[in-house]
C-alpha cells in the first residue's frame, strides 16, 4: 500500500480545498494518507496529521470552504530545508508526495524528488495546480483563477454603478487587483461590461508600462462623456519611469500593493477631480459568493484524476487542464512534466488578448459560469471595446 503525504502551498483560493477533497476521495480506500500542515514548512518540521477516518472526514467537510484547510503559507525552501524534508519523508516511510500549488510548488516538488534520489530514496511526486493569478505554465488555466476573475468582474460592475450614483461628489475610482506580473485578473474586470458608460474605462496591466499621457487622456474622455471613470490596475503595474510598488517584505519575499494610490493621487492632481483608491484585497481569492461552478467542478476533478494517476504510478508530473478546440468549451485533463511547467515560467497574459480584450473575454466567459448579471442601461449606447 502506498503511503501518500499531501499538502497545500502558497496563496490559497476559493476552491483549493475542493482539489484536496477530490484527491482524498480518489485514494482514501487504497492508500495510507498523511496530511502536511503548513505547506513546505510543515514538511520540514514534520507537522503531519495521520489520515484516520476522523481526519479524512474533516478534510472532506472543508471541500466548499475557502482558504487552505491544511494551512498553506509561504516558506523559504532552501537546499538544507529540502534535504530535511526528504529525511522527514524517509523517517515516516512516505513514498509518495503530492502538493497543491503554483509555479513555486511545482519547482519545489522536483527539487524534493532530486534530493530524494541523492539520498537513495525512491519518492513518487505529483503536482496539483492552483493559482488565482493564472500565471502557472503548462495548463490552459488553473483552479482558483475563474472564481477570482468572476469576483473582480462582479465587483467592477457593481462599483461602476455605485460611482455613477455619486459622480457629483466623487469622479474617479482606481481599483487594484492581484497580479504580480500577469494581468489575467485585472483584464477580467471588464468581462461583464454591458454598456459603453459602464466601467472599467481603463485597465492597466503589468505586462505593459503605464503611460501617463494615455491614462490621463482616457480618463478625461470618460469624465467628459459619462461624468465619472473607473480605472482598474494590477498590483504589479509600474510607470514607464518607475518600478513596482512594494508594501513590505516577508522572509525576503516582496509584498506588492499601493500602485492604485499613486495613480489616484496623480489623476487628482492633474485633472483636479475627487478620486479614491480601492485595494480589492484578499477577498478576491476567498469570495465564495462569486464561486464559478466550472472552477469548483474542475478543481475537484483535477484532484480525483491526480489520485488515479498516483495509483497508476505517474511521477514528476502536474495534472493540467487542456481546452479542446470546438465551438463549445470542453475541458480535458492531461499530464505535463514538471520540467516543462518550470521551463515555461510565469504565464503572462498573451499579446493577442492584451490588444484584443474581446477575444480574451470570449476565452474567459465559459470559465466564469453562465449566470452573467444584466442590469438596465444607463443609456442606450452599447459597449464598444477600445484598447489602450
Amino acid at each position: 500500500m502506498k503511503h501518500v503525504a499531501v499538502g497545500q502551498a502558497g496563496g490559497p483560493t476559493a476552491v483549493i480545498n475542493a482539489t484536496l477533497a477530490g484527491f482524498v476521495e480518489s485514494v482514501k480506500e487504497q492508500c495510507q494518507l498523511t496530511f502536511v500542515e503548513g505547506g513546505y514548512q510543515g514538511l520540514v518540521e514534520e507537522n503531519f496529521l495521520y489520515g484516520d477516518s476522523e481526519v479524512i472526514d474533516w478534510v472532506l467537510d472543508n471541500q466548499s470552504v475557502p482558504g487552505a484547510c491544511l494551512q498553506s503559507g509561504r516558506y523559504p525552501f532552501h537546499d538544507e530545508a529540502i534535504a530535511e524534508a526528504v529525511r522527514s519523508l524517509k523517517k515516516h516511510q512516505i513514498d509518495t508526495l503530492v502538493f497543491i500549488g503554483g509555479n513555486g510548488t511545482m519547482e519545489a516538488l522536483l527539487k524534493v524528488k532530486k534530493e530524494a534520489e541523492c539520498q537513495g530514496y525512491f519518492l513518487q511526486v505529483l503536482g496539483l495546480p492552483k493559482t488565482v493569478d493564472n500565471d502557472l505554465g503548462g495548463t490552459d488555466h488553473a483552479p482558483g483563477f475563474a472564481s477570482a476573475a468572476r469576483s473582480i468582474a462582479q465587483t467592477t460592475k457593481d462599483l461602476s454603478r455605485d460611482l455613477y450614483s455619486m459622480k457629483n461628489f466623487e469622479q474617479v475610482r482606481v481599483l487594484e487587483t492581484m497580479g504580480r506580473n500577469a494581468g489575467w485578473l485585472a483584464a477580467a474586470a471588464g468581462a461583464w461590461r454591458e454598456y459603453e458608460e459602464e466601467g472599467p474605462h481603463y485597465i492597466a496591466l503589468p505586462e505593459q508600462p503605464l503611460n501617463k499621457d494615455t491614462l490621463l487622456r482616457t480618463v478625461k474622455e470618460a469624465l467628459s462623456s459619462y461624468g465619472y471613470a473607473i480605472v482598474v490596475v494590477s498590483e504589479g503595474v509600474q510607470w514607464e519611469q518607475g518600478s513596482q510598488i512594494e508594501l513590505n517584505q516577508v522572509d525576503g519575499r516582496s509584498i506588492l500593493g499601493g500602485i492604485s494610490k499613486e495613480i489616484s493621487e496623480f489623476i487628482s492632481e492633474e485633472l483636479n477631480v475627487n478620486t479614491r483608491a480601492e485595494l480589492l484585497g484578499m477577498n478576491q481569492r476567498a469570495d465564495t459568493s462569486a464561486l464559478s461552478p466550472i472552477d469548483t467542478y474542475e478543481a475537484y476533478q483535477l484532484g480525483r484524476e491526480g489520485g488515479r494517476w498516483v495509483l497508476e504510478g505517474y511521477d514528476e508530473v502536474m495534472v493540467a487542464v487542456g481546452r479542446e478546440a470546438s465551438n463549445y468549451y470542453t475541458m480535458e485533463i492531461r499530464p505535463v512534466k514538471l520540467e516543462k511547467v518550470i521551463a515555461e515560467g510565469e504565464r503572462l497574459l498573451p499579446a493577442q488578448f492584451i490588444t484584443n480584450l474581446k477575444a480574451y473575454y470570449q476565452w474567459l466567459t465559459p470559465l466564469l459560469g453562465g449566470d452573467r448579471p444584466s442590469y438596465p442601461p444607463l443609456s442606450k449606447r452599447r459597449v464598444e471595446y477600445s484598447e489602450h
